[in-house]
């Protein structure tokens, strides 16, 4: 991909220079505020280490919540980023309000954290005027935030542009190669799978995979409103009967190039939604009227695997069924381990997949697990992400020389 790397940029050409990092630490807290999970964190730290050990004075961002511009809380302040990061360095991270306009001091070899970007009025709107006033403090600017290449906003896209050098950090390089083995160059086959609740948020994903992929795996309420267009009966279980040519559509575009959808050929139906339900495994053509599928049976347990023995690429997105719920969690646990069996390369993003292959043990068998939910997908749909859309419009040659010396005073704001 036409993008300049952190990496391609010489250590020693960063010395002394002001490095700004839009970092993704939109980190879970639990009820009583405590930091949960540290994950997001931690995987910034190559970028910023490299930045540290090369004598660079290191700048760090990142969105939490929701928070309205210029009202920030408690809640959605980065302070327990800050005292996360300072542990896992080793040195003091100090958090820095009302950042803007640069009246800060960080020196060559120090980190400082700017307190949470989605604070900062004209952020979401992707302000040119706040990325010109940020980009002045600025000599290079790194996304290492794959997570939210998605989203059009003035730390990710704006500020890109206007910075006098942009590169991708590892973390994004990492999620980018990755897409890209899996997608622009797969070994084959290509089985894709996609699961979720509906088709409808996931159709412009399925009609792109459909042109690319040669097994498109579809589990959850996809599947059921995939299976209702072939004429099964699905009973009470949730799809969408006014997608049913949508389906259909999505089948004939694998056909023109061989590839195949794949779809349960038994499952597990309960006659409610809930743990402790009566259930049954039944073929799809003998679902019960009023009855709900929210698992597959062991037979397509034992197809899906065999499909992904074979195949040479997996890009993985959503569980076959309800699996929170351990009566109904046999699929995705037989999908998990057939994932982390394969000798395919294996990609796995979404919120549900993670949370799956955690509870199945299968994190070291995945060749590469996405930090991304929406960019994951929105990559999956051909989509251009805008923050990689400013990093390759500042590939060329003139943008990736760095500024001659450092300036570490602040600069009065224009009249």
């Amino acid at each position: 991909m036409d993008f300049l790397r952190l990496s391609d940029i010489p250590a020693a050409d960063l010395a002394g220079k002001r490095i700004f990092i839009r970092a993704d630490f939109n980190v879970p807290f639990t009820a009583d505020g405590a930091l949960s999970d540290d994950t997001r964190i931690r995987a910034t730290l190559p970028g910023i280490r490299a930045c540290l050990e090369a004598g660079a004075a290191v700048m760090v961002t990142s969105h939490l919540g929701r928070p309205q511009e210029g009202a920030l809380t408690a809640a959605e302040s980065l302070a327990p980023v800050a005292t996360r990061l300072a542990e896992l360095l080793g040195q003091p991270v100090p958090l820095v309000h009302n950042w803007t306009d640069g009246s800060f001091d960080v020196v060559p070899g120090g980190i400082v954290i700017l307190e949470n970007c989605r604070g900062n009025p004209g952020e979401k709107a992707d302000d040119p005027a706040l990325a010109a006033r940020i980009a002045r403090i600025v000599d290079l600017y790194v996304n290492d935030a794959f997570g939210t290449a998605h989203r059009r906003e003035c730390t990710l896209h704006a500020l890109a542009l206007a910075a006098p050098v942009a590169c991708a950090g590892p973390l994004m390089t990492a999620e980018l190669d990755a897409l890209g083995r899996a997608l622009a160059r797969p070994a084959r086959p290509l089985a894709a799978i996609v699961a979720g609740s509906k088709v409808s948020t996931k159709l412009t994903i399925l009609e792109s995979l459909a042109d690319k992929v040669d097994v498109l795996v579809l589990g959850g309420g996809i599947a059921n409103t995939f299976l209702a267009a072939r004429g099964c009966p699905v009973g009470a279980s949730l799809h969408e009967p006014d997608l049913l040519d949508a389906a259909r559509a999505v089948e004939r575009r694998l056909a023109e190039h061989a590839g195949v959808v794949w779809l349960p050929e038994d499952v597990v139906v309960a006659d409610r939604f809930a743990p402790d339900a009566l259930t049954r495994t039944v073929h799809v053509d003998d679902v019960p009227e009023g009855w709900m599928i929210l698992d597959i049976g062991p037979d397509s347990r034992d197809s899906l695997a065999d499909v992904l023995h074979r195949a040479g690429t997996i890009v993985w997105n959503g569980p076959v069924g309800v699996f929170e719920m351990d009566a109904f969690a046999a699929g995705t646990r037989a999908l998990a381990t057939a994932v982390a069996a394969s000798p395919a390369y294996s990609i796995a993003g979404g919120g549900d997949t993670l949370a799956a292959i955690a509870r199945f043990g299968i994190t070291e068998r995945i060749d590469y697990i996405s930090t991304g939910g929406g960019a994951f997908l929105e990559f999956l749909e051909g989509r251009e992400l805008p923050a990689l859309a400013a990093l390759r419009a500042r590939a060329r040659p003139a943008s990736r020389r760095l500024p001659p010396k450092p300036v570490f005073e602040n600069e009065p704001e224009p009249a």
